[in-house]
């Protein structure tokens, strides 16, 4: 089998050289797609003979059993965990090759469904306490998803739908969505109200990493794992917050600067490009919801830190500086403004750009996943190159929570907003 799966892959190419070819002949195709048909006849035999000789084997073993004897004993070796994650890894790369040997531990998490002995049809899964390692390395490496709220997705469920309160403006009404209360004399009766309910509805993305392993990584389990762990969780850390700032909500999450919830401040009159100035992070700290201030973090680009560190407020001939670098005098981890946070984030647009300082409040954006990762294995996509393939795939899904901007009770002209940023300025 394994012959007439490598003669195969050989036929592929032979048939993309001869249709690359532009003088090549419709009998050269033709001739060659016959010799394809008859080897996929001599792999479909060969199946059935490989399947036959596992019967004829098994078949013996039961007639030289004593009727008294157990059938089946459990190998001693299914109780023993792996070494490493990489350890594993070399178990389902040899259990894929036609002929190689499969460690009984592998079907502990054989995947459910038509061929699960078959790693390379989307069988054996990478061990669940491996993928839960991977998943909460890519929890921790990442910086915004930690800062979500986040809700798991059990099994058998593909999505959530949870209620909120509908409520836009805090104006006499609109409150909770409705809901009123009147001062009232004696005898005196008042309007009924109730509050108003909005849905959020969220189905599972898939986020998927594809990992190439030469034969001699295979060969050391340690560097292995190590790769595949850091690699893998770094990866997926990256394309999760940067869907949370920018996802465009069409098969990944909706980011944070496509939200309707997103207030942008205008630049200040005659403002330079590129620049950021005292009255602009004033202004967005006024915007934001009072509410959120004690949770809120400002990210920016790196690019913007020296527009921060030359930033003051002036007091009468002087100036007081704003921003409060981490260390020294403040001995904070992070740099502050109003005294929040200041983080750096690659995701962040470039200084000038909208979405180069933002200022949110990640306790009111929801993350939802499935709370797994699944990986498994292939030999055949890199076969002429002797690398073997591994897949993860995590679904997960993200959106703020708020639908809109709120309207506050009296100043009505400036709206406000858990996630705010700064408008463009070029």
């Amino acid at each position: 089998m394994k012959k007439l799966l490598a003669k195969m892959a050989l036929m592929e190419a032979e048939i993309k050289a001869i249709i690359e070819n532009p003088d090549s002949k419709a009998e050269d195709i033709t001739a060659k797609m016959a010799d394809v048909d008859a080897l996929k006849a001599k792999i479909e035999a060969q199946k059935v003979l490989d399947q036959m000789e596992s019967d004829r084997i098994a078949a013996e073993a039961i007639a030289n059993t004593p009727v008294n004897s157990p059938i089946y004993t459990r190998p001693a070796i299914m109780d023993k965990p792996w070494d490493n994650f990489g350890d594993q890894l070399k178990a389902v790369v040899q259990a894929g090759i036609p002929g190689g040997s499969t460690d009984p531990r592998l079907f502990r998490n054989a995947a459910d469904g038509a061929n699960e002995s078959v790693p390379s049809e989307g069988g054996f899964l990478v061990d669940q306490g491996f993928t839960s390692e991977l998943l909460k390395r890519t929890y921790e490496t990442g910086v915004l998803a930690s800062k979500c709220r986040r809700i798991p997705i059990g099994a058998g469920s593909n999505g959530i739908k949870i209620n909120t309160v509908d409520e836009t403006a805090r104006a006499n009404g609109s409150r909770w969505g409705g809901i009123r209360a009147y001062w009232a004399d004696e005898a005196d009766t008042v309007t009924a109200s109730k509050p108003k309910f909005a849905r959020i509805e969220m189905q599972l993305e898939k986020l998927m990493g594809i990992c190439y392993a030469t034969d001699e990584l295979l060969e050391d389990s340690a560097a292995l794992g190590a790769v595949v762990s850091q690699g893998f969780a770094e990866e997926f850390g990256f394309k999760i917050d940067d869907a949370i700032i920018n996802g465009t909500g069409v098969g990944q999450n909706l980011g944070l600067m496509n939200s309707a919830a997103l207030v942008s401040v205008a630049k200040e009159t005659g403002q330079a490009a590129d620049t950021i100035v005292f009255e602009n992070i004033l202004k967005m700290w006024t915007r934001m919801y009072s509410p959120s201030r004690s949770n809120a973090v400002w990210y920016i680009g790196q690019n913007v830190e020296p527009q921060l560190f030359a930033m003051a407020m002036s007091v009468g001939t002087g100036g007081v500086p704003v921003y409060m670098p981490a260390g020294g005098i403040s001995g904070n981890q992070y740099s502050t403004l109003f005294g929040r946070p200041v983080i750096v984030l690659e995701q962040c647009s470039k200084l000038g750009d909208l979405g180069d300082i933002l200022l949110a409040n990640l306790n009111e954006y929801l993350l939802i996943d499935k709370g797994t990762m699944k990986g498994d294995q292939s030999i055949h996509v890199k076969f002429l190159y002797s690398e073997q393939t591994f897949r993860f795939v995590h679904r997960l899904n993200g959106m703020p929570i708020w639908k809109s901007v709120l309207t506050p009770y009296k100043s009505t002209a400036d709206t406000l907003s858990p996630y705010v940023t700064l408008a463009e300025r070029a």
